[in-house]
């Protein structure tokens, strides 16, 4: 039960390292000022409120995008967000922290 209430949180940092080791782009959805004062390595910062403007550039990708932002209530809507664009293979990591 644990590791079910891990992957709906998001929490599975060992799960979303394998998937950065593999070629994820990682997407930070947290404003530029909270990005600047630390973030994950390789991480992409396009912040919550500026989604529907990058649709193109991330939809350009073509790789399995991870979604991190301070605690994981970000990542979880712009994982809805962007499901609901049609974008496929997001994974939610929660907190950056969980894959810095």
């Amino acid at each position: 039960m644990f590791d079910f209430i891990k992957k709906i949180f998001g929490n599975n940092s060992e799960e979303m390292k394998e998937i950065i080791e593999n070629g994820a782009v990682i997407i930070d959805v947290r404003t530029s000022g909270e990005f600047a004062g630390g973030h994950a390595t390789k991480a992409v910062n396009i912040p919550l409120d500026t989604l529907e403007s990058n649709l193109s550039k991330i939809k350009g990708y073509k790789k399995p995008i991870v979604l991190c932002c301070a605690s994981g209530m970000r990542s979880a809507r712009a994982k809805g967000f962007l499901q609901g664009k049609g974008i496929e293979n997001l994974h939610d990591a929660g907190a950056w922290s969980n894959i810095a």
